[in-house]
């Protein structure tokens, strides 16, 4: 017969409460450089790896599958400095339910993305729609191809 070692358990605890204190450190240096103003850019070289975009006002659709099938949305999104200083998303859904949860979307998606480095976009839910972000995702990604100068 043969038996497992057994880890004790209050090292199990303190590995996994060490894993946690690790990323929320991460997301913590992560959330001073994208909310931090021009100095604290410049001190972390965060400038440097990322990329740079031309102001403007860019259009995009994006694709994402619904229960209904294919749908796209429609993006628009203006920046100045890298950071998106307006979005309008229209629906362009064919499904009833997909054109609800669209709408939903487009009413609340300036709230999360206003004001952030376009490079820090990554909308998974808003507005208790989840399946229209990867849509918005997709044509955010366009966008920055077509933004990004050389």
């Amino acid at each position: 017969m043969t038996t497992t070692p057994r880890i004790p358990r209050t090292t199990a605890r303190l590995g996994a409460v060490g894993a946690v204190g690790l990323g929320v450190l991460a997301l913590a240096g992560c959330a001073s450089d994208a909310a931090g103003g021009e100095s604290a850019g410049a001190d972390s070289g965060a400038s440097d790896t990322s990329a740079s975009y031309a102001d403007g006002t860019y259009t995009a659709t994006g694709g994402y599958t619904a229960p209904s099938g294919q749908e796209e949305v429609e993006v628009e999104l203006t920046l100045a400095d890298d950071v998106v200083t307006a979005v309008t998303v229209t629906p362009t859904a064919t499904d009833r339910q997909a054109i609800g949860f669209q709408t939903q979307f487009a009413e609340g998606i300036s709230a999360e993305v206003v004001g952030k480095d376009i490079d820090s976009l990554n909308v998974s839910r808003v507005a208790g729609s989840s399946l229209t972000s990867g849509g918005f995702n997709a044509a955010v990604d366009t966008i920055k191809s077509e933004a990004l100068e050389s």
